[in-house]
């Protein structure tokens, strides 16, 4: 049935403010506003002919009385309500002058990242506090699983401030050494992520990474919102999926050619550049990739890289 509700396209500008202490700004939604009583990251609509920082500037310093001195893109997202379509652009507030308070008279509060999901967010807030959760690079394990040396570059990773290790093997692996690299994540504030055969989606872990045979076979989210999940992709459509089932990022793959594929087309930076363009989920570049090429995957969109020999 057609609905007869009117389609509005809006962009909206929107600001990351981080405190000292780590903390997100975030503020209530007045009850004359769309969704009242819904909490959000400041920022508001772009004017007809408004550059975008521009609008930045003027929203924060209307609602919040700061003044934008440094800020920079992190993420492009649309969202569907039931009567228009919004696209926003997301920026990280780098430097600014002044004490934010509620200029509009709308509460604010500053809060850390693990317990915003304690508040009524607005539906675009979970994909960005995903955006904003989520490390720079991963680290993906090699195939000599059942040795200590695998361990012990898992150490060697954390130490050097991995934040998120992806276990990966084509076989099933003893519990036992799944467990061992999962308490040594858990100690040292690190994310263990599952990327074998046979999920339960019941194992002791942070998350899960699916490959795209599995992304492909999924109508819907397999695991509860508390944990990650990964998605391996290749093209846009993979990628697109990966939105319709809630994952919460996507691994996008080979961006540049590989020894371990050298068969397999690499999609370029320009391809990986549109696909990063129309999702709405974080991404990581792999193949070829490298820390010395990370500030090319930041400057495209995606929120960093992924891989094994040079992570």
């Amino acid at each position: 049935m057609q609905s007869n509700k009117k389609i509005i396209e809006e962009e909206v500008v929107v600001g990351i403010l981080l405190n000292q202490n780590g903390q997100i700004l975030v503020a209530k939604r007045r009850n004359n506003q769309f969704m009242p009583g819904y909490w959000e990251l400041p920022g508001g609509k772009i004017k007809v002919g408004e550059n975008k920082k521009d609008s930045l500037k003027r929203e924060l310093s209307e609602e919040l009385g700061v003044t934008v001195k440094k800020s920079s893109l992190k993420h492009t997202m649309f969202h569907q309500y039931p009567d228009k379509v919004v696209k926003l652009w997301i920026y990280n507030v780098d430097k600014y002058s002044g004490k934010p308070s509620g200029q509009e008279g709308q509460n604010i509060f500053w809060c850390s990242l693990d317990q915003l999901n304690k508040y009524k967010l607005l539906p675009t807030m979970r994909e960005i506090v995903h955006k904003i959760s989520l490390p720079e690079h991963y680290w993906i394990t090699p195939d000599e699983h059942h040795s200590e040396s695998v361990i012990e570059k898992c150490q060697e990773h954390i130490i050097a401030g991995t934040m998120i290790i992806q276990l990966r093997s084509k076989a099933s692996l003893d519990q036992s050494y799944i467990d061992t690299i999962y308490r040594l994540c858990q100690d040292n504030q690190a994310s263990l992520i599952l990327n074998t055969p046979n999920k339960t989606y019941q194992e002791l872990c942070h998350g899960w990474h699916l490959t795209s045979n599995e992304l492909l076979s999924l109508k819907e989210r397999p695991c509860d919102n508390n944990k990650l999940l990964g998605v391996s992709t290749h093209n846009a459509l993979e990628a697109e999926h990966a939105e319709k089932i809630s994952a919460d990022y996507i691994s996008l793959s080979p961006i540049n050619s590989t020894p371990s594929h050298p068969h397999i087309p690499p999609l370029g930076w320009q391809v990986a550049a549109d696909i990063i363009s129309k999702s709405n989920l974080p991404v990581y570049l792999l193949g070829g990739m490298s820390k010395e090429v990370l500030d090319k995957a930041l400057n495209i969109g995606a929120q960093g890289i992924a891989g094994i020999s040079q992570i």
